[in-house]
């Protein structure tokens, strides 16, 4: 069973490795129990936090407010929550 990801009703809850300052933003592989997200913003002053959530809000079809960094605001490894995304990354899929 994969363990980057888990559903409670209709919020997605995703472990991911960031990796600031790459040549493009981009979903990647998945590492031990956490998703690969490389995002193009350097981690200075909040800058890959915003991108971050700005990005994973895109690419799941949600307003940026329906994205949240539960844990891990400072480090690489974080835990997001997407209220009710529309498309999913590739590797989830949709519980029940």
């Amino acid at each position: 069973m994969t363990t980057f990801y888990r559903w409670e009703k209709d919020v997605l809850h995703l472990f991911v490795r960031v990796q600031p300052k790459a040549s493009r933003d981009e979903f990647a592989e998945v590492q031990e129990d956490r998703i690969r997200v490389r995002i193009t913003a350097p981690p200075v002053d909040g800058k890959a936090n915003t991108h971050l959530v700005k990005f994973v809000a895109k690419t799941c079809g949600v307003a940026k407010s329906k994205v949240h960094i539960i844990n891990g605001e400072t480090g690489r490894n974080k835990h997001l929550s997407i209220e009710s995304p529309v498309c999913l990354p590739e590797g989830i899929v949709k519980a029940g």
